[in-house]
């Protein structure tokens, strides 16, 4: 199969949806297959093997989008113009100020990438589209996710002969922050949207049957395809524990991921006897905009005498989060909202290291399944985290049978290899 895949790029940071399209760019490419990868917006940031095709140009660039969106002018600029501003470099600096725009530029952005052609956004939709219907050949036009269904009709117009397939990975949450009118807009024209896509594969039951409600979607729109992480690149943690419990965090350092949660459930451990030594070890992307919360989260460990026994990764590479999982004795990123799959879960699992998340969203799918790690209730309880943390580690037996089942919970149900075959299988 030819198949064009489109992907929204940060510029800066590492996203779940990134790496999972990575793996998929990968996997679909060694079985065979014509996988082109189209970064949009910003830059790709990847792991230790680069998604994107050499030398892709990059679509729909960020600042020009926002330029056309507020200012009518650029709607009308030069190429060369445009071009300037969708260079790499310049891209990348602007990525790391993500998360500076306000609630109303979120809420005008998504409602005009929405109206596709119809909107401030139609130049660089025209000039993608004109890309696409140039190369000749494809079958599939993969969509990373439902926020980019503003090009569909468009893509009906121009390429009639491909098969739309749009992924679903966790969009409800971010259409949910926003405020009305946009919030309501935004659902109104995803609908209306979702009519023209041949297939939607959902990362999750969990999230399928949510965004197939929400959507409206018929059963035969929609097929679930896990997220899968390589296996072989996370290899098992060593066998031995370390000598003191070290507790693992690996998400955005923000409050929707539960870093408070974890902080305050970390300082009721430490409190216990088994946990007074306890070390605590907290990586993930780090934005402008999260760094008053990391700060936060540091006052807190201050006024309890227990900042020396946390450690903060910001922003770590591929081979720094290796090292991190093989360090951990158990892993949670206790997010407060429903997560759709949760990438990051299984990487901890393939490397072989118990996990212990809130009983909601994705996470369930993924620890029942074949177990390796427990699941505690309510969701953003502290207490309860920190309850789940001592059942684990004051039974060392018990502890290394979960890091066992998680290694191997990984390797059947979440590996690449399993995730490329789904998803070849849906889209044929």
């Amino acid at each position: 199969m030819k198949i064009l895949h489109l992907t929204p790029g940060t510029g800066a940071f590492h996203c779940g949806s990134c790496l999972r399209d990575q793996d998929l760019a990968k996997g679909v490419r060694a079985a065979g297959h014509d996988f082109t990868v189209i970064p949009l917006y910003l830059p790709l940031v990847v792991d230790h093997e680069s998604a994107e095709t050499e030398g892709a140009p990059i679509f729909l660039g960020g600042v020009n989008l926002y330029l056309q969106q507020k200012l009518p002018l650029f709607r009308h600029t030069p190429r060369w113009l445009d071009r300037l501003l969708d260079g790499r470099s310049f891209l990348r600096k602007a990525g790391r100020r993500v998360g500076m725009t306000s609630a109303r530029d979120l809420g005008e952005m998504t409602v005009g990438s929405l109206r596709g052609m119809e909107g401030p956004q139609r130049k660089e939709i025209g000039r993608l589209i004109d890309w696409m219907a140039s190369q000749k050949g494809f079958e599939v036009i993969s969509i990373s996710n439902a926020l980019l269904l503003g090009l569909v009709p468009e893509l009906q117009a121009r390429l009639p002969g491909a098969r739309l397939v749009c992924s679903l990975q966790g969009e409800d949450t971010f259409l949910d922050s926003l405020t009305d009118p946009w919030r309501a807009d935004s659902w109104n024209r995803l609908r209306a949207l979702a009519r023209g896509v041949d297939l939607f594969t959902a990362v999750s039951h969990y999230h399928g049957q949510l965004m197939q409600k929400r959507l409206d979607l018929s059963d035969s729109q929609l097929r679930v395809v896990s997220n899968g992480v390589d296996v072989e690149a996370f290899a098992p943690a060593p066998p031995d524990p370390p000598k003191v419990p070290v507790i693992g965090y690996l998400a955005r350092l923000f409050p929707d991921k539960g870093l408070l949660t974890f902080v305050e459930a970390f300082l009721k451990f430490r409190q216990t006897e088994l946990g007074r030594e306890a070390q605590a070890l907290i990586a993930g992307a780090c934005l402008p905009a999260d760094e008053p919360w990391v700060e936060d989260c540091r006052q807190r460990l201050r006024a309890q005498g227990c900042e020396a026994a946390v450690t903060w990764l910001p922003n770590c590479s591929f081979e720094e989060k290796v090292a991190f999982f093989h360090q951990l004795s158990v892993f949670s990123v206790p997010a407060v909202y429903g997560e759709s799959f949760g990438l990051y879960v299984v990487e901890a699992m393939a490397s072989g290291v118990p996990v212990v998340q809130p009983r909601h969203g994705g996470f369930v799918e993924i620890v029942e399944r074949a177990g390796g790690g427990l699941l505690v209730e309510p969701p953003g309880d502290p207490s309860a985290l920190a309850e789940a943390w001592e059942e684990v580690l004051g039974d060392e037996e018990g502890r290394a049978r979960l890091a066992r089942e998680a290694r191997e919970s990984a390797v059947a149900h979440f590996s690449r290899t399993r995730m490329v075959a789904n998803f070849l299988a849906a889209v044929a």
